[in-house]
């Protein structure tokens, strides 16, 4: 276990080095020169000069990327070119709402898809089971942002019980406007991203109770549906954990579209300001950060599969 652990850590550190080059160097390629941006369309040649030099601009490509790793090793993510806020400390207001938002999200992505999946898959000939199958697939192709415009239209417009948009200024001191204020944004990502993640378990569990063991578990008095949740769910438990992180990468993704329509002030909404802006070490520091969240993501699964599926560590030994 510990040579796997290591061998991980050393794939993890790998994959962040090559995502702060393919980070780096493609937003070097965008359009648009910032110290224009920032001493403004009445600024002066010389003006211009002196922001370069002032920002380093003017270097070569490499000594600016070693110059910003460094500062990442260092903790030091940079400031705004802008406003001179420091990334990092942007980061962790923003993270405030962005990671209850895709906590949220995956709760309800797995509480949706369990069951159901489960159930789908049992009633698979049956008019229920038909009609979540189809369920699933309609909502998988669903656009996020028009499954949140039906939602705002239902729950705040049509009802009033949720806010449409927005999050309370003084952030998390009431807990449950905050909480209240997540909820439509959670539910829609959590709902597509569930439907996708159903027809996952559907499939896993379909192909449990294929296995012999339930087969013979069923042979021997149990019922079928008892046979698959006692012998045959832990596998799908299992295979559900091995797509976690790809759920995870899916609930980011979501979050920067949904923090848009709903006005949320998080991690996704700064960054599409931010590109907007061409605020270079903050873009940087928010894809990076994001990378490498989704990257510890999947280095976690991997150890928390490792450690509750006996075949693998068998294979191993």
């Amino acid at each position: 276990m510990i040579r796997y652990t290591l061998m991980r850590l050393a794939l993890l550190a790998a994959g962040l080095v090559v995502a702060s080059v393919i980070i780096f160097f493609t937003l070097r390629i965008l359009p648009g020169d910032v110290a224009q941006l920032i001493g403004g369309t009445n600024s002066t040649p010389e003006q211009i000069a002196a922001i370069r030099d002032r920002l380093h601009l003017d270097a070569p490509l490499a000594a600016q990327y070693l110059e910003w790793v460094g500062g990442v090793l260092r903790g030091d993510l940079g400031a705004s070119l802008l406003t001179g806020t420091p990334v990092a400390a942007e980061l962790a207001q923003k993270a405030q709402i962005t990671l209850p938002l895709g906590a949220l999200s995956l709760t309800i992505a797995l509480l949706f898809a369990g069951p159901l999946g489960v159930v789908s898959a049992l009633r698979r000939s049956r008019l229920g089971g038909t009609v979540i199958g189809v369920g699933a697939q309609t909502l998988a192709a669903v656009p996020v942002v028009w499954a949140g415009m039906m939602l705002v239209v239902v729950f705040a417009v049509w009802w009033g019980v949720l806010p449409a948009q927005g999050f309370p200024r003084d952030g998390w001191s009431d807990p449950g406007a905050a909480l209240r204020s997540l909820v439509l944004p959670a539910l829609t990502i959590g709902v597509v991203e569930g439907a996708m993640l159903l027809r996952f378990v559907r499939s896993a569990t379909l192909q449990a109770m294929g296995q012999d063991y339930v087969r013979t578990a069923a042979s021997q008095g149990l019922t079928r549906t008892r046979a698959l949740i006692r012998h045959g769910l832990p596998n799908v438990g299992l295979s559900v954990v091995t797509v976690l992180g790809l759920q995870v990468a899916g609930i980011i993704v979501g979050a920067v579209v949904i923090e848009q329509l709903f006005s949320l002030p998080g991690i996704g909404r700064m960054l599409v300001r931010d590109v907007s802006a061409r605020d270079l070490p903050m873009v940087q520091g928010e894809l990076l950060a994001l990378t490498a969240f989704v990257l510890l993501v999947g280095f976690v699964v991997d150890l928390v599969h490792r450690l509750i599926d006996p075949r693998q560590r068998e294979s191993a030994a």
